[in-house]
């Protein structure tokens, strides 16, 4: 009589084994987001609470919260819901809602009128966060350091450098060196090589005009330095915008691992990331 082995294809009682063949994530070649739900699951900076990250119309982010909510128990002005992957405002008309993190966020002062049952939630993930940080398991972020002023003489480089491409300004969450890119590699981890690639077309940091947008007051500054690409061929302004390397962007087909870190530039909302001087190390002609 031989012994059962690890490997064998029944368990010791000898009752089928259930074998379920790993299925990869892909993205349907139809759907408006390239963007993989895995990975996207995060907590929030300051409390701690389960979020999910989803990208708007205008392919903007906003975190919200996992669970669904009842319409009736969400004010009008705070309920979203998804389509195809992308989150939208106002109900779509059924009886079911996502809600954003914001609302609910204990940290936050809420901007809108809330119901009891909000306020309930509320209550709650604040007692949650409280009981996260007395145990250690969670510490909120501190704030971020007060960078250099803007007309500082020759900053090195801005830690959120503004980005011209594709007719449009856009700042970047970190330097341009430090920009990677978001698609998921064969070993479903995100992708570690950087955007700005080596062998690539670079951009050049330029002094131009911030322009205020329509309706917007004057600026003080007359000018501001900014990484301009829009010299560069059509096809390389979307592998920035898309934040992709070079082998991604030629797969068009593959998923992303991570939300772009781009925002669209405001003159007056960005205003701490405006810089007059051009910073040390310019980057090669376009």
């Amino acid at each position: 009589m031989c012994p059962n082995s690890a490997s064998a294809p029944c368990p010791w009682d000898g009752s089928p084994r259930a074998t379920r063949p790993r299925r990869p994530l892909r993205v349907a070649a139809t759907s408006p987001s390239r963007l993989l739900r895995t990975g996207q699951s995060r907590r929030c900076r300051t409390c701690g609470s389960l979020i999910d990250f989803y990208q708007r119309a205008d392919q903007r982010p906003i975190a919200l919260h996992p669970a669904e909510l009842a319409a009736a128990h969400v004010p009008a002005s705070c309920r979203w819901h998804l389509s195809s992957g992308i989150a939208h405002p106002h109900g779509d008309g059924s009886a079911w809602c996502r809600i954003p993190h914001a609302v609910l966020c204990p940290s936050r002062i809420p901007t809108a009128r809330l119901t009891a049952h909000v306020e309930e939630m509320r209550r709650q993930l604040g007692v949650r966060s409280r009981r996260l940080i007395d145990s250690g398991a969670f510490t909120p972020s501190t704030p971020a350091a007060p960078e250099p002023a803007a007309g500082s003489a020759h900053p090195a480089h801005p830690a959120r450098p503004v980005v011209q491409l594709l007719l449009g300004r856009y700042l970047a969450d970190r330097p341009v060196e430090d920009i990677q890119c978001v698609a998921q590699t064969r070993h479903r981890r995100r992708c570690p090589l950087p955007v700005l690639a080596p062998g690539t077309p670079k951009g050049v940091w330029r002094l131009l005009p911030a322009c205020p947008q329509r309706g917007q007051l004057t600026l003080p500054a007359a000018l501001m330095a900014l990484y301009d690409l829009s010299r560069l061929p059509y096809a390389e302004q979307v592998r920035w915008r898309t934040q992709r390397c070079p082998a991604h962007a030629a797969a068009p087909n593959a998923a992303d691992l991570a939300l772009a870190g781009w925002q669209v530039f405001d003159p007056l909302l960005h205003a701490a990331h405006l810089h007059t001087r051009l910073p040390h190390g310019p980057g090669g002609e376009a």
